[in-house]
C-alpha cells in the first residue's frame, strides 16, 4: 500500500468482508447496534498499529468503505463503539481489537492475556464492569487476501452416496510420524496432496476423506496453562480462514492443490465445520470478534440477556435463526467450496444448527437455506445429529438431503459383539440401513452413516483392549469422556503379552470391519483403525496433541497391520462387487429371488428363518444375513454373513441349497478363497464368516 488516505471512500456494503478488486480494498461489516466502527490498519508485522479510519457509510445494518490501492498483504482489525450493557445483552468495547469474521488470512498469534477480555477479569462486579487496556498487542488480525488460482479441468469426483467409502482423518494426526514425509510437510496439506499418499488411501478403498476441523481455530486459555493444546480443533476462530498450521509454507494454496490432486485420484474432500459454537465461550469469554461486532445478535441469549444460551456445551450458541448469523455461515459455506472446490461438509452439533425459539425444527431457516442453494444442496452434507439442549437427540429428524451419523449402529455393533443379550433384533435393522430411523421414500439407506469408531470416542483397537477409560493425561482426574464405552478387555487390561488375549482380541475387531463394510449404509472409517491404532485407552483425546493420538504408521508395518489392511482393502472391493450393498433404496424382503430365497433373509445356524420367538430370545447370539439378487449383467448374486456372538464355536449349516465358497473368515483371515466342501462351516466364537454361492447361471 503506497500512502495512506486519511479517510475512506464510500465503498460497497457487499461483500462482506475484506474484497480486493485489483485498485484497492472494500472492507464491509455487520453490527446492527454499533455506533461507529474503525478500521485499525497495522504494519506487515501485525505488531504496530499505523492508522485508524472510520468506516464512512451504513447501509442495511453493514458499515463499510473502501481503501484506494489497498491490496493484498494488509494486516487489519476492527473497533467497535457502542453500548457496553451486558444485562441488555451488549458488549461494545473500543478498547478492543476485533477480528473480522470473513477474514479469510490471519496475521500474528493470540498472545492470551487479560486484556483480551472486555471486563476486568479479577473485578468482584465480573462481566459487568469494564476493560480499558487495549488488546491489539495480544490479538491475532486479518489479512487482505489476494485471489486467483488454475483449478484447470479439475473435477469434482461427484460419487454416488451409495458408493461412498468415508475416511474421518486428523489433518495433523495423520501424517506427524509418516517418516516419508519431510518434516517441514508433516501435518500439512502438503502431506496430504502425496501420490503415496493418495495411493494409499486409494489401496483401503477410500472415497473421501472426511477432515476434522481445518478453519482456524483458538487454542483455549485453560488449555495452554495446564501445558496442553486443543487438538481436535473444535473452537473455531476464523470461519474463512485455514488453521496455519497446517499450511506448511503458509499458502492456502496449498489447500487447493491438495484437493485437486485428491479429486484426480477419484477421492472427495469433507470437511468438519463447527457452526453451533465459537471460541469467545461464555459471557465470561474473551472478546475478540462476534461479541464485541454485535453480541445481541450473533448469540442466543437467555431471558436475561446477560447470559448466553449453552446448547453446545461450550459456553455459546450461534444464533442462525438471525439473517446476518445463517449469512455468515452460508457465506463461509459457498467460500469453501467455490474458492477451495471441496465436496461437502460434516456439521458438527447439528441438531443445534436448526434449532429456532421453539426447539429443534427440520423446517428450520439453517436447512431451508441450504437445500435451496443451487451449489450447496448438491454437495455432501452429513450432521451430528445431537447437542446438549433440551431436546437435543434428533437422530432420523434431519431433512433430506442430510445424512447422519447413527451412534445407533455403533452402539448395537459394539454390543453384539461384546456378547450383549438382546441384540439380534436390533442389530438386523441396523445391518439393512436403518429404514426405521430413517424412512422411506423421504430419506434412504445411505443417509446413515454407518460407524463402530470414530474420533470422539475409543478407537476400535481400544474397544478390544480396555474395559474402562484411561484419560488421566487429559489432567481432569479421569472424569471427562463417556463412562461407558461398549468396551471389553477380553482378559487383561491394557496391552498384553498373551499371545491367546491378542489373537481374540484381533478376531473381534475383524468381526467388527466386516459388520460395518457388509451393512447397508454409508461406512465410515476412522484413520488408523484400519491397522489397529491405539490412544492408550484415552476416549477423549482432544487435548493430546502427541503420540496418543497421532497415527503410528509403524503399527501399519507390523504383521497384523499389513493384514488389516489387506482386509480393509479386500472389503472395500467386496462392496463394489456386490450392488446389493449399496442399494440406495432400502430392501424388499417379501419377494423371492428364487424358490424360497428372499431378497434379505434372516437364518439361524441351523439354516431356519427366525421366528418370532427366535427374535425375542435374547440368549440367541448366532445370526446369519443373506442376501440375494441380481448383478448389473443379469447374474444371480447370492452371498451370507454368518455371524457368532456367542463363547463357543458354533456349527453353521451353509444357508441355502448352493455350493459356497469362503470370502472371508475374522478368525483365520489367512484362508483362501476356496469353495467348502461339507454341508456345514464351524463359525468360532464372537466371528464372522462372509461365504458366496456357487449359482450355475442360465
Amino acid at each position: 500500500m503506497s500512502s495512506t488516505p486519511s479517510r475512506l471512500d464510500h465503498g460497497h456494503p457487499y461483500p462482506l468482508g475484506a474484497n480486493w478488486d485489483g485498485l484497492g480494498t472494500n472492507f464491509a461489516v455487520f453490527s446492527s447496534h454499533a455506533e461507529k466502527i474503525e478500521l485499525c490498519l497495522f504494519d506487515r508485522g501485525g505488531k504496530r498499529e499505523i492508522q485508524r479510519l472510520p468506516l464512512p457509510s451504513f447501509d442495511g445494518e453493514v458499515w463499510h468503505g473502501y481503501l484506494p490501492d489497498a491490496g493484498p498483504g494488509l494486516v487489519y482489525g476492527y473497533r467497535a463503539y457502542g453500548p457496553y450493557e451486558p444485562k441488555n445483552g451488549h458488549r461494545f468495547n473500543p478498547n478492543k481489537l476485533l477480528l473480522d469474521p470473513y477474514a479469510k488470512e490471519l496475521s500474528g498469534q493470540l498472545r492470551w492475556t487479560d486484556a483480551l477480555y472486555g471486563y476486568r477479569l479479577r473485578s468482584t462486579h465480573a462481566d459487568l464492569s469494564f476493560d480499558r487496556r487495549d488488546s491489539a498487542p495480544a490479538m491475532i488480525k486479518g489479512v487482505v487476501a489476494g485471489g486467483g488460482f488454475n483449478w484447470k479441468d479439475d473435477k469434482r469426483p461427484k460419487t454416488p452416496w451409495s458408493d461412498t467409502l468415508i475416511y474421518e482423518m486428523h489433518l495433523r494426526g495423520f501424517s506427524r510420524l509418516l517418516e516419508a514425509v519431510s518434516p517441514p510437510e508433516r501435518s500439512t496439506f502438503a502431506a496430504l496432496a502425496r501420490s503415496d499418499v493418495i495411493a494409499y488411501l486409494q489401496r483401503i478403498g477410500v472415497t473421501a476423506i472426511e477432515l476434522m476441523p481445518v478453519q482456524a481455530f483458538l487454542q483455549d486459555r485453560y488449555l495452554v496453562d495446564k501445558g496442553l493444546s486443543n487438538y481436535w480443533g473444535y473452537n473455531t476462530l476464523a470461519y474463512f480462514a485455514p488453521e496455519r498450521r497446517y499450511l506448511s509454507a503458509g499458502n492456502p494454496d496449498e489447500i487447493r492443490i491438495a484437493v485437486r490432486r485428491l479429486h484426480a485420484a477419484g477421492i472427495e474432500v469433507i470437511l468438519d465445520v463447527v457452526f453451533n459454537h465459537n471460541c469467545e465461550g461464555s459471557e465470561l469469554g474473551p472478546t475478540l470478534s462476534w461479541r464485541g461486532l454485535d453480541n445481541a445478535v450473533y448469540y442466543r441469549l437467555c431471558d436475561d440477556r446477560r447470559y448466553l444460551i449453552n446448547d453446545s456445551g461450550t459456553g455459546n450458541t450461534l444464533n442462525l435463526s438471525h439473517a446476518r448469523t445463517l449469512q455468515m455461515v452460508m457465506d463461509s459455506l459457498r467460500y469453501w467450496t467455490e474458492s477451495f472446490h471441496v465436496d461437502g461438509f460434516r456439521f458438527d452439533l447439528g441438531a443445534t444448527l436448526g434449532r429456532e425459539h421453539s426447539g429443534f425444527d427440520p423446517g428450520a431457516g439453517f436447512f431451508d437455506a441450504i437445500r435451496q442453494d443451487p451449489v450447496l444442496s448438491q454437495l455432501k452434507l452429513i450432521s451430528e445429529p445431537w447437542d446438549v439442549g433440551p431436546g437435543g437427540y434428533q437422530l432420523g429428524n434431519h431433512p433430506p438431503p442430510f445424512a447422519e451419523w447413527n451412534d445407533r449402529y455403533r452402539d448395537v455393533v459394539r454390543r453384539y459383539w461384546r456378547g450383549d443379550s438382546g441384540m439380534r433384533p436390533e442389530l438386523s435393522k441396523r445391518l439393512l440401513g436403518s429404514s426405521d430411523i430413517f424412512p422411506p421414500p423421504g430419506r434412504q439407506a445411505w443417509a446413515s452413516i454407518n460407524y463402530v469408531a470414530s474420533h470422539d470416542g475409543m478407537t476400535l483397537a481400544d474397544l478390544v483392549t480396555y474395559g474402562s477409560k484411561h484419560n488421566e493425561a487429559n489432567g481432569e482426574d479421569n472424569r471427562d469422556g463417556a463412562y461407558d464405552n461398549l468396551s471389553a478387555n477380553w482378559g487383561s487390561e491394557g496391552p498384553t503379552e498373551d499371545a491367546t488375549i491378542n489373537a481374540f482380541r484381533q478376531r473381534v475387531m475383524r468381526s467388527m470391519l466386516v459388520t460395518l463394510f457388509l451393512s447397508r449404509g454409508t461406512p465410515m472409517l476412522t484413520a488408523g483403525d484400519e491397522f489397529g491404532r491405539t490412544q492408550r485407552g484415552n476416549n477423549n483425546a482432544y487435548c493430546q496433541d502427541n503420540e496418543i493420538s497421532w497415527l503410528d504408521w509403524k503399527d501399519a508395518d507390523s504383521e497384523f497391520g499389513r493384514n488389516e489392511i489387506e482386509l480393509v482393502g479386500k472389503l472395500a472391493s467386496l462392496r463394489k462387487l456386490h450392488p446389493l450393498l449399496t442399494m440406495p433404496r432400502f430392501a424388499t424382503e417379501t419377494v423371492p429371488i428364487m424358490a424360497d430365497i428372499n431378497p434379505v433373509d434372516w437364518l439361524d445356524e441351523r439354516n431356519l428363518r427366525l421366528s418370532q420367538a427366535d427374535w425375542e430370545n435374547g440368549e440367541g447370539r448366532a445370526l446369519v444375513l443373506r442376501y440375494a439378487g441380481k448383478l448389473p449383467d443379469g447374474r444371480d448374486d447370492i452371498f451370507a454373513l454368518m455371524m457368532n456372538a456367542s463363547d463357543s464355536p458354533l456349527e453353521f449349516e451353509l444357508p441355502g441349497p448352493f455350493r459356497w465358497r469362503l470370502l472371508i473368515d475374522t478368525a483365520d483371515v489367512s484362508l483362501p478363497a476356496v469353495p467348502i466342501e461339507a454341508p456345514s462351516y464351524t463359525v468360532q466364537d464372537r466371528a464372522a464368516v462372509l461365504v458366496e454361492a456357487i449359482v450355475k447361471q442360465q
